[in-house]
């Protein structure tokens, strides 16, 4: 039954639960959440403001935050900007009653790794949450159309005089550290060791004049 309710083998399989956070302005449905999730991952706090989460989420390093989009004080944009700004690798899963175009749009421009709907039901969250923990970008079915409308007609990157100064392996380094990939995660996708991710950060930071990996992840 266990392996049913998490709808992903890899999240049922896993010998250590996610570490989740969870933000939101109703009590209740925060309860509700929690109930739902069960024991199939380790929620680590919650916060009903957006004073609380940002203050909680740079204590607790949770794995991922299941965070609302409308809430006073900033709302789910200003959690994930605030936080990102100082713990880049932090990641973030919008779960909201709004599947406006300009709502999902807004939360991943600020930094969302997905953005789900709260219609969704609970094995599908669960799912959810691993592969954004995972690394990789979820969102509701019908809400990917409104991403990739609204970054179709983006700016190439080659387009911008900052990065036609990195090579391709350099850009391709810099997409998955803005993304929140590990050294780790980053040469295995790219086919590389950890020593040469290294070594391509360490050129970037040398061509746009920036201090460190965090700075890095920010201007990305």
């Amino acid at each position: 039954a266990r392996h049913a309710r998490t709808g992903a083998g890899t999240a049922g399989a896993r010998m250590t639960p996610r570490r989740v956070f969870l933000v939101d302005d109703h009590p209740f449905f925060l309860s509700g959440v929690r109930a739902e999730l069960g024991d199939d991952v380790e929620v680590v706090g919650s916060a009903s403001d957006v004073d609380a989460a940002i203050e909680l989420l740079r204590e607790r390093t949770p794995d991922v935050v299941l965070v609302d989009v409308h809430m006073p004080g900033g709302g789910g944009v200003r959690v994930i900007r605030e936080v990102l700004a100082t713990d880049p690798e932090v990641r973030f899963l919008a779960l909201s009653v709004s599947d406006a175009p300009e709502d999902v749009i807004g939360m991943i421009r600020a930094g969302a790794r997905g953005y789900v709907t709260k219609t969704i039901a609970p094995p599908e969250l669960l799912a959810a949450i691993e592969r954004v923990a995972e690394g990789d970008a979820v969102f509701s079915p019908r809400l990917a159309g409104f991403v990739l409308d609204a970054f179709a007609g983006a700016t190439p990157a080659a387009a911008d005089p900052e990065l036609d100064q990195l090579t391709p392996r350099e850009r391709d380094v810099l997409r998955l550290l803005a993304r929140g990939y590990a050294y780790k995660e980053i040469g295995r996708q790219l086919e590389i060791s950890v020593k040469t991710v290294e070594t391509h950060v360490s050129s970037v930071l040398r061509k746009l004049q920036l201090s460190n990996r965090h700075e890095l992840a920010r201007w990305a």
